[in-house]
C-alpha cells in the first residue's frame, strides 16, 4: 500500500510538474525596441493533442496578456495576433521610468478546441543603456507591410541595414514600431494584397544624411503636397523589399528640442487631520418610528391617484356628450337601409334620355334611344350623332345677305 501511495504522489507530482512552466525572464533595454514571440509550439504540450483518423491537426489557440494584478497591459507595451493558427507578439518601447522595476506579465493560452487554459508569467527587467537616447531619430512609414511582419527578426534586419547602408551610424537601433491602425488609419480592403501600412523608428548617433534630408527640399515638398512621389535618390536602395512613403518621413534632431518646463500645482499634505481613534456611537440611541413616514410616502400618491382615477371615471361615463350623435347617426344609417330596400321593390321609373323627345328645329318625334327593356338602363345615356337612328339633320343657319343658288 505504501509503494502504491508513493506511486501516486509521484504521478501527481510529475502532471503538476508538466503542466506548469517556470517564469521566464527577458531583459530589454530602455529606449530599445522590444519584441518576444508567444510560440504555440511552447504551449501545446499543456493541451491533449488532437489527433484525426489518418491526419494531426494543430488546435487553435489564442493569448491573452495583462499586467499582473491588473486587467491590461503596461501603456508601453503592445500585443497582436492575427489568427488563432499563428503566434502571438509582444512588442513596444520601455521607457526610462521602467528601469530597475521587474515588469511581471501574465500570459494565458486558451485552447479554443478542448476550452483548456496554461498560464505562464514573463518577467520584463528593463536595463538601462548609456546611449539612450540617440540624439537622431528617423520615423519612416513603409506601405507593404503589417506590423507582425515587420517584427519578424529576418525582415527588420533587412530594413536596418538598408538604413544603415544610407545612413552609415556607428550605432543604430529600432526604437518603436506602431501599426498604421494606431495612427488613424483605415483597414484595407482585401483585394491585391493590399497591407494596413507600419511606422518604424530608428535612432541613430550621427547626424542625417544628404539622401534623408532631400525629402525636405522645396521640390519634393510641392511634389508632396501635390500627392507625387518626390525625386529620393536613395529609394532604390528600399524599393526591392519596402515601399516607403517618403512624404510622412519624420527627422527628429533631440538635441535642438527646446524643453518645456511646467510647475505642478502644490497637490498639498493630502491627509486629513488628526482627530484621534473613530469612537462609533452607541447602542443606546433611541429607536426612530417610520410610520409617519411611510403614511406620506404611501398614501398620498394614492390618494392623488384614486382622484385622478375619479374625475377620469366621471369624465368616460358620466359626460358622454357624444351619445345623442351616435344615435342620430344610427337612426339615419336606419333610415338609408329602409330606402334602399323599398327602392328595390317599387316600380322603376325610365330615365328621361330615354323617353321619347321631339326634334327642337322640325318638330317631328325622335324615337328613343334604347329599346323599353330594364337592361338598357346601364347603358351610357350620351351617344355620338352617327349612332342615332331616323337621324335628321338640323339646317346651319346662313348667314343675313343674299342668297346665292
Amino acid at each position: 500500500m505504501v509503494a502504491v501511495g508513493v506511486v501516486v504522489w509521484l504521478y501527481v507530482v510529475v502532471t503538476i510538474l508538466s503542466r506548469s512552466h517556470g517564469d521566464r525572464n527577458v531583459y530589454p533595454s530602455a529606449g530599445v525596441l522590444f519584441v518576444h514571440v508567444l510560440e504555440r509550439e511552447y504551449f501545446k504540450g499543456e493541451f491533449a493533442p488532437y489527433i484525426k483518423a489518418g491526419d494531426s491537426s494543430n488546435d487553435p489557440i489564442t493569448f491573452n496578456t495583462n499586467l499582473k494584478g491588473f486587467p491590461d497591459r503596461p501603456g508601453w507595451l503592445r500585443y497582436i495576433q492575427r489568427t488563432p493558427h499563428s503566434d502571438g507578439v509582444l512588442y513596444g518601447s520601455p521607457t526610462a521610468e521602467q528601469v530597475g522595476k521587474p515588469t511581471v506579465i501574465e500570459i494565458t493560452a486558451y485552447n479554443r478546441r478542448t476550452f483548456e487554459t496554461a498560464r505562464n508569467n514573463l518577467v520584463i527587467n528593463i536595463m538601462a543603456t548609456e546611449e539612450f537616447p540617440l540624439p537622431y531619430q528617423a520615423e519612416f512609414y513603409i506601405r507593404n507591410m503589417n506590423v507582425e511582419e515587420m517584427l519578424a527578426s529576418e525582415v527588420l534586419g533587412d530594413f536596418l541595414g538598408a538604413v544603415k547602408n544610407v545612413w552609415q551610424p556607428e550605432r543604430l537601433n529600432a526604437i518603436n514600431i506602431t501599426s498604421a491602425l494606431d495612427r488613424g488609419g483605415r483597414v484595407p480592403l482585401p483585394i491585391n494584397n493590399l497591407k494596413e501600412g507600419v511606422y518604424v523608428m530608428v535612432g541613430a548617433d550621427v547626424p542625417f544624411s544628404s539622401c534623408l534630408r532631400e525629402v525636405e527640399t522645396p521640390q519634393n515638398q510641392l511634389r508632396c503636397s501635390q500627392e507625387m512621389e518626390p525625386a529620393i535618390s536613395c529609394d532604390k536602395k528600399f524599393r526591392a523589399q519596402f515601399n516607403i512613403d517618403w512624404c510622412k518621413i519624420n527627422l527628429v534632431d533631440i538635441t535642438k528640442v527646446v524643453p518645456v518646463y511646467w510647475e505642478r500645482p502644490h497637490p498639498g499634505p493630502g491627509v486629513l487631520p488628526d482627530i484621534g481613534v473613530y469612537d462609533p456611537p452607541s447602542e443606546t440611541l433611541l429607536s426612530r418610528d417610520y410610520f409617519s413616514d411611510f403614511v406620506v410616502t404611501l398614501a398620498v400618491p394614492s390618494a392623488v391617484a384614486l382622484v385622478l382615477f375619479a374625475v377620469l371615471g366621471y369624465a368616460m361615463c358620466c359626460r358622454r356628450e357624444g351619445v345623442i350623435q351616435l344615435v342620430h347617426h344610427s337612426s339615419i344609417q336606419k333610415s338609408s337601409k329602409e330606402l334602399r330596400s323599398m327602392s328595390k321593390n317599387r316600380e322603376i321609373s325610365w330615365p328621361l334620355s330615354t323617353l321619347p323627345v321631339f326634334h327642337p328645329v322640325s318638330g317631328e318625334v325622335v324615337p328613343p334611344l334604347h329599346p323599353d327593356n330594364y337592361e338598357t338602363t346601364s347603358t351610357p345615356l350620351m351617344q355620338t350623332q352617327t349612332n342615332l337612328q331616323n337621324q335628321v339633320q338640323i339646317p346651319q343657319q346662313q348667314p343675313p345677305g343674299k342668297w346665292y343658288s
